[in-house]
């Protein structure tokens, strides 16, 4: 059997290969020495220097309970933020997606008018506007309560998108069966298009929902009264006199929660994969079919129980 032809590019050949290869040794001896220089340099100015460090990664230093104190309170108040917003997300996204799909060509232009204004406007001015709008209105509460409403407002229409690629990227065939046996096109949405929707974008819709975590630390430059991780982390770095160090701790707190948001992504995938590899009959079972399909010699068989 003959190996398949590529079609969107040519295999590359020995020649292609090396130059690829040396390109990639370069680039990566480039990267080291630039690596090295900037380490010398912070060197030179004494960023290593171990009181800097110390109140961020040495227990025995006298403000390092203080510090992780702090950021614990901090991130408490982003995961908080971030949790409940990805909920509000996630409930109103898929409401929005499932009533512009329901919706008739005039009926929907008002949604369509919302959600494209929303989509257009940068998280950070949907914030300041919300803070201002609350204001205006007599309604504020809290800064995190703000922020929790422009992350909402935001991610809620780009969920909603999402949902409605996934629900329009399905055979068509689906909803006029669910029609044939007796379903209201309401039910079809809610019991045949969304569910094979959310499962068929998962990965864009957990991608959007690390976006929502990082969004958080928006509040910080525009909103005053919030102890987010952000807001701490500036707190942090005036008392001890130490950003790159306290930067560089939060940085990796951010990226840690974003790998662990990524695991539980894949964890969630497999799972819902190999449910439906489980639930899947097999047509042939040995001993003959068990599902009423024919036999070899095109016979119909009866299921067995």
């Amino acid at each position: 059997m003959s190996a398949p032809t590529a079609v969107l590019f040519d295999a590359p050949g020995p020649r292609a290969r090396r130059r690829t290869l040396v390109a990639s040794v370069v680039a990566g001896l480039v990267l080291a020495v630039v690596l090295v220089l900037v380490a010398l340099r912070l060197a030179e100015r004494g960023q290593f220097d171990a009181e800097l460090w110390a109140p961020l990664v040495d227990p025995s230093d006298e403000n390092f309970p203080a510090v992780w104190r702090r950021i614990g309170e901090g991130l408490v108040v982003t995961l908080r933020a971030a949790a409940i917003a990805v909920v509000l997300s996630v409930v109103i996204g898929l409401v929005l997606a499932a009533a512009r799909l329901s919706l008739g060509r005039y009926g929907r232009v008002p949604l369509v008018a919302v959600v494209e204004l929303l989509r257009g406007l940068p998280v950070i001015v949907t914030i300041l506007y919300v803070d201002v709008l609350m204001r205006a209105l007599g309604i504020y509460r809290d800064s995190e309560t703000t922020l929790v409403i422009a992350l909402t407002l935001y991610n809620s229409v780009i969920i909603s998108e999402v949902v409605r690629a996934g629900i329009l990227s399905l055979p068509r065939g689906q909803v006029e069966a669910g029609l044939a046996v007796g379903l209201t096109r309401g039910q079809v949405m809610r019991l045949v298009q969304l569910p094979q929707a959310v499962r068929a974008m998962l990965p864009a819709l957990i991608s959007q929902l690390v976006v929502i975590l990082k969004d958080t630390a928006l509040a910080s430059i525009v909103l005053s009264q919030i102890d987010d991780l952000g807001r701490v982390a500036d707190q942090l770095r005036g008392f001890l006199d130490n950003p790159l160090q306290t930067y560089f701790v939060i940085g990796l707190i951010y990226i840690a929660i974003n790998l662990l948001l990524e695991q539980l992504a894949k964890l969630v995938q497999r799972r819902l994969g190999g449910g439906s590899r489980r639930g899947r009959t097999p047509a042939v079972a040995p001993g003959g079919p068990v599902d009423g399909s024919a036999d070899a010699t095109g016979r119909a068989t009866s299921t067995r129980f």
